[in-house]
């Protein structure tokens, strides 16, 4: 699933090409990806038809596109989406199955294989709704402080992976980015998330930042679909030093990394880099 480095990636593409641009016209060839109105295509495309893009935002794992007259489309990746910004004249891929054309001669082509993902137009403000309204804060804000993460840990019998994983204590943190957090920070992944100390919080929070940003500036990570709005691949899955990498050896210490599932997800770490 495309996390926040990768759905950030997405964003700063689609800002810089559609930013200002009307939709003309709305294609939707499978109405199960639209999510609200549930299903209904004509509404769908009625309301998004003759919209101008004010702005393209992210909370989370959602790109949200602000238009004029107090509307917005809500989008989100799932396990496979791609957002590609295309010429207008371009063919319609397999899989594609929303398409937005604009008066700049271009198109916004969405493509799902798994169909875990989607879009939903509102016409009241989503921030103010679920999903939006549950998201926990930005792991790049003010908001998301060391002292914070303490404080919002203490209690919880949760590994500390599943509870990063949260997106309603955590927006946007996904498995690749929790394992490579976790690493940097030398903390286990089913280390219980109320037993982390003030030190283990101020490396978990620095790790956490850290690894978004660097993901951010490689473009994102590419290992199965994601792709940025113009096509191109991402870098950062070349910098992984745990994430998918289950008995090869560890970047630091040289041992084996080892597997282990948290939480029901496949978890990669180093026994003896992460003691805490």
């Amino acid at each position: 699933m495309p996390e926040l480095p990768e759905v950030e990636t997405v964003r700063r593409g689609l800002a810089s090409s559609l930013t200002g641009a009307v939709i003309t016209a709305v294609e939707v060839n499978l109405p199960k990806q639209v999510r609200r109105p549930r299903g209904d295509a004509q509404a769908f495309a009625e309301g998004l038809t003759g919209r101008r893009i004010l702005a393209i935002d992210r909370r989370g794992k959602y790109l949200i596109f602000s238009f004029t007259e107090g509307c917005w489309l809500l989008a989100h990746l799932g396990m496979s989406g791609r957002l590609l910004v295309k010429d207008g004249s371009a063919e319609v891929a397999p899989h594609t199955h929303i398409v937005l054309r604009f008066d700049k001669g271009l198109a916004l082509h969405y493509q799902d294989v798994r169909q875990f993902g989607g879009m939903a137009f509102w016409t009241t403000d989503p921030f103010q709704a679920a999903p939006l309204v549950h998201l926990g804060p930005e792991p790049l804000s003010e908001a998301f402080s060391a002292a914070w993460l303490y404080k919002k840990s203490r209690g919880r019998k949760i590994a500390v992976k599943s509870f990063i994983l949260n997106q309603k204590i955590l927006a946007g943190v996904g498995n690749i980015y929790a394992d490579e957090a976790l690493f940097r920070a030398g903390i286990r992944p089913r280390k219980a998330a109320g037993r982390l100390s003030r030190a283990d919080c101020v490396r978990l929070q620095k790790a956490i930042q850290a690894v978004l940003e660097e993901g951010i500036a490689a473009g994102g990570s590419s290992i199965r679909d994601y792709v940025a709005a113009d096509g191109h691949t991402g870098s950062f899955q070349r910098a992984h030093a745990v994430y998918g990498r289950k008995g090869a050896p560890c970047p630091r210490c040289g041992r084996p990394l080892k597997g282990v599932l948290v939480g029901g997800r496949s978890s990669v770490y180093c026994p003896h880099c992460q003691s805490s």
